[in-house]
């Protein structure tokens, strides 16, 4: 195998490719990709095994949906590979932040900011969490319907954009949060081919998502360039730390303006739908299984014994992070990570060549009986010492691997512990029978139509 670039016709010919649907079956995977992706994934599993191919045109696709497999993708070649298409347009959205980054630039920027997802970094923002928590609690009123899912998606942009700027929002970071929001509508068309095309159109939604944009970079450069001259790094946000880091390990320099942008639009974009969603699902499977939920709230009152929760009384609550790995297990909010490999890269018996697109939905992989017996079955002791041991670490790819893994991890589980525990101490939530509940794989797995909830207050 080359280290370059080698043209199809040759490596296919000499290649022998994994199985797959064939051209005909190819144009019913792509329709199918657009409608429900998962379910074709799934599908595509059952037909053709742990390592799929098909074509898409001239664009060769190799599906790897086994988790040592993805591993080797993720980490142990994670140099063979690139971040795929999709990433490639959202720069659009988020220019060349952590998540669209590439190479040694990419590292760079992880070393300087990995000091602000430290733990005992992290642990300061526990406040802002619990009172947005607190913020959506207050707003419940018992027996009376909510969209749950848009109480998550305000709850965690509110956490993140709070963290980021300072814990009192002024104008200037409540407008970026409000351009968020109008961006992120758009945000789903980021993965489409024809991206370019669509956004030479006049349609209304793509002047709202051009002018959103526009509105998200000046309002971001505004409030870094006021912060840059009142001098950073006074204020202990994610924002004064990025103004302030620098690159120890290389030239020493720290980042421009337009880096700090760049990074500050990733964290709150990247920042807030993954969490929101992984609460989503969880309050969706609490609903759904009374003793798992009974369980949870027995945890919650020993534990906190009717009071908040903090970083500390957090990492006494195994059961509940259980229970919202579990719920992400088989509602992965990052349903599927794709790379593109830049030179050939020898993958599971098979070469999969310079160019090629490589999809790993973890949708699949957290559904494999192999890893995770009886894989429907909702099970949170599954992520308990006694359900993990001998179980390999790369068996839940969700977040990611390598230097790629996300950087947000601990900030995100911290959240996600305390506003379970917040709201999970004063109310149990039960679905609303009107309205149906329909998963949706887009950019991430979300609820399609919302997540129709009725809180109902629990006794003191």
């Amino acid at each position: 195998m080359g280290d370059g670039p080698r043209e199809y016709r040759t490596l296919i010919a000499t290649n022998r490719l994994p199985p797959g649907p064939g051209v005909a079956g190819s144009l019913r995977v792509l329709a199918g990709l657009h409608r429900d992706p998962t379910a074709v994934m799934s599908e595509l599993r059952g037909r053709h095994g742990d390592l799929v191919h098909f074509r898409i045109g001239p664009q060769h696709v190799f599906v790897v949906m086994r988790a040592d497999l993805a591993r080797e993708v993720l980490v142990t070649h994670q140099r063979s590979f690139k971040k795929g298409p999709g990433f490639e347009r959202a720069r659009i959205v988020l220019g060349n932040g952590l998540l669209t980054s590439e190479g040694d630039f990419h590292l760079r920027q992880r070393r300087m900011l990995q000091p602000a997802f430290h733990r005992r970094v992290v642990d300061t923002y526990a406040g802002i969490m619990l009172e947005e928590a607190r913020r959506v609690g207050d707003a419940w009123s018992d027996g009376e319907p909510r969209d749950v899912a848009a109480d998550m998606t305000q709850l965690a942009l509110r956490v993140v954009t709070r963290a980021l700027f300072g814990a009192e929002l002024d104008a200037g970071a409540e407008r970026i949060g409000h351009a968020v929001a109008e961006v992120g509508e758009f945000f789903d068309y980021l993965t489409i081919a024809l991206l370019p095309v669509l956004l030479r159109t006049p349609l209304p939604r793509v002047q709202r998502f051009k002018q959103g944009i526009a509105e998200l970079e000046e309002a971001t450069a505004r409030v870094i360039a006021e912060r840059r001259s009142a001098g950073a790094g006074a204020d202990g946000d994610l924002l004064s730390i990025l103004l302030a880091a620098r690159d120890v390990e290389g030239d020493g320099t720290g980042m421009t303006d337009e880096q700090v942008r760049d990074e500050a639009l990733t964290l709150i974009t990247a920042g807030h739908e993954t969490t929101a969603n992984g609460l989503n699902w969880t309050w969706y499977q609490l609903a759904l299984h009374p003793e798992v939920e009974e369980r949870f709230h027995a945890e919650l009152d020993e534990a906190l014994d009717g009071a908040p929760a903090g970083p500390e009384e957090a990492a006494r609550l195994p059961y509940t992070e259980a229970v919202f790995l579990e719920s992400m297990r088989l509602f992965p909010p990052a349903w599927g990570i794709e790379r593109r490999a830049v030179t050939d890269q020898a993958i599971g018996g098979h070469v999969i060549p310079a160019g090629a697109a490589v999809l790993m939905p973890t949708f699949v992989m957290h559904r494999d009986p192999r890893l995770f017996p009886d894989p429907l079955r909702f099970d949170p002791g599954r992520f308990l010492p006694e359900g993990s041991a001998g179980r390999p670490d790369w068996a839940y790819p969700l977040f990611g691997g390598g230097t790629r893994k996300c950087i947000g991890v601990g900030f995100a589980m911290l959240e996600a512990k305390l506003v379970l525990a917040e709201l999970g101490r004063r109310f149990r939530l039960r679905l609303d029978p009107s309205r149906p509940v329909v998963p949706q794989a887009r950019v991430s797995l979300r609820p399609r139509d919302g997540l129709w909830m009725i809180p109902e207050r629990r006794a003191a």
